[in-house]
């Protein structure tokens, strides 16, 4: 499979701007798994702008959604 560059681009929610990875979905997932993260595309909106990429963020992240 090929991947689709631009198209990934148009639909990326990261905001971190100088990031070398944008739109390449799978170096993406790598680097944030090496690092003991997620990528921000997983986060809701006011948390990914944070760009804390922790498990735990994101745990208490889907938490807070799920009960409201």
């Amino acid at each position: 499979m090929e991947c689709e560059v631009e198209v990934n681009k148009a639909k990326c929610t990261c905001t971190y701007e100088p990031c070398s990875k944008k739109g390449k979905c799978c170096q993406c997932l790598l680097y944030h798994r090496a690092l003991g993260e997620l990528p921000g595309c997983l986060f809701p909106p006011e948390v990914e702008r944070t760009y804390d990429r922790s498990i735990a963020r994101f745990v208490a992240a889907s938490s807070r959604r799920s009960r409201q």
